[in-house]
């Protein structure tokens, strides 16, 4: 963004958020600024967007995105979340789970919720949410933790991944 093609756009996002919190953000970058990026996302992820530029490829994604985070939902490229939670020692919770349920897993990662993972996959909403309660149960997510469990799943799907050789 202008005037120096550096971080102007992300601080703008940042200041944005903090003088009217809520406010529906959806940043498009080249790159992760992880100060600004962890910033913006620790105000709460309610309607927030972080996607790379070149991870943009197809319209109606860009769109699906852009109204889920007008509506209070979030979508974050994979990427950006990986790069900014790792953790220093490999999951192995995540051998765990089934090829369907990783391929749910991925979708959840993309920012879709149930209804539209259901249409991806072309299954039953129902089936899609015995998927999740499933992907908890083997990821030792428990309903009574402090923790959202489906964005904890989520970061340990993206830290396993960026593992992965």
């Amino acid at each position: 963004m202008p005037p120096s093609h550096t971080d102007e756009g992300i601080r703008a996002a940042v200041e944005a958020r903090r003088r009217r919190p809520g406010l529906a953000v959806l940043v498009l970058s080249a790159y992760v600024e992880q100060t600004f990026a962890t910033e913006l996302l620790t105000g709460g992820v309610s309607g927030l967007g972080y996607l790379l530029k070149e991870r943009v490829g197809r319209v109606e994604e860009f769109l699906d995105a852009l109204h889920r985070v007008a509506s209070g939902g979030t979508a974050i490229d994979p990427d950006v979340v990986a790069q900014l939670f790792t953790r220093s020692r490999q999951d192995h919770r995540l051998e765990r789970l089934s090829p369907r349920e990783r391929e749910v897993l991925a979708l959840m990662a993309e920012g879709l919720g149930n209804s539209a993972i259901a249409r991806r996959l072309v299954v039953t909403d129902g089936a899609v949410h015995k998927h999740i309660r499933s992907i908890f149960a083997k990821l030792d997510l428990s309903p009574a933790g402090q923790v959202d469990r489906r964005v904890a799943a989520v970061l340990r799907y993206l830290d396993g991944a960026r593992r992965l050789p």
